[in-house]
């Protein structure tokens, strides 16, 4: 997500620098019109919106602690965080950053890879109105849909929401089409006919854009969620075992394991 990203802003005009782990993606980066920060520290200095795409709950609050990035931001700096992690986390990091002067908010974005190089994501914006309508042309610049969802946290709820959705809709998917197959069924055919009926679906119109790299974390969080909210998601937690099994798999038509 982040390499498109970055073009659509330095496309759009915005003064883009950019940092990540891997000093490999340096040139791609320059190329795309940014320039590289050699550090988080001097990634945050002198910068008005910082955008945070990290994979996992732990790094976030790794580069958001007192001794990280947030003690090298301005006051008045915003936060966004792009990454797909569990609401409470970023309502906490809200809270300490508070004491920085810095504005931590939540701000998801859904449809993958393919949208993100067209820069026609849809982004969930949490937080203050604001804080939101400061973060607008950012987001405007590779998001053709974005949404206010609330507080900060709801973007996450929100993210969590079309996750538990979309992976469902693909486990569905792949056993309608593993069982026709085996019946004989021209699974090309059935899913053509399949797109215009009641059971069309998101992942069956992108069928085999989707891997399942992150399926088992964003079900993990929504398990969690769940768990702190003292309701049952059965189908979820089934899923969750489901995305496991299936983690490794790029789903194409002519693939359909059992």
């Amino acid at each position: 997500m982040g390499q498109p990203i970055i073009g659509h802003l330095a496309r759009n005009g915005f003064s883009v620098r950019a940092y990540d782990i891997d000093a490999a993606k340096r040139e791609t980066v320059e190329t795309l019109g940014a320039t590289w920060a050699d550090s988080p520290a001097s990634l945050g200095q002198g910068c008005e919106v910082l955008l945070i795409c990290v994979g996992y709950d732990r790094e976030l609050r790794e580069l958001m602690s007192p001794t990280g990035l947030l003690g090298h931001l301005a006051g008045g700096t915003i936060v966004a965080v792009l990454s797909t992690v569990n609401p409470k986390t970023v309502q906490e990091l809200a809270v300490t950053a508070q004491s920085f002067g810095v504005i931590v908010v939540d701000t998801t974005v859904a449809r993958g890879g393919r949208a993100a190089d067209a820069g026609t994501l849809l982004a969930f914006l949490a937080g203050a109105p604001d804080v939101v309508e400061r973060l607008r042309p950012v987001f405007a610049a590779f998001a053709s849909d974005i949404v206010h969802t609330g507080d900060v946290g709801t973007a996450q709820v929100a993210k969590a929401a079309n996750n538990l959705v979309m992976w469902a809709c693909l486990i569905a998917n792949h056993e309608a089409l593993a069982l026709s197959k085996r019946f004989g069924v021209d699974v090309d055919r059935l899913r053509s006919a399949l797109l215009g009926s009641s059971a069309d679906n998101y992942a069956l119109r992108h069928w085999g854009e989707n891997t399942m790299a992150w399926a088992e974390d964003d079900m993990a969080i929504v398990e969690a969620m769940a768990l702190a909210a003292g309701i049952a998601l059965p189908q979820a937690a089934l899923n969750r075992e489901i995305c496991r099994t299936l983690k490794p798999k790029r789903f194409r038509l002519d693939e359909y394991g059992v």
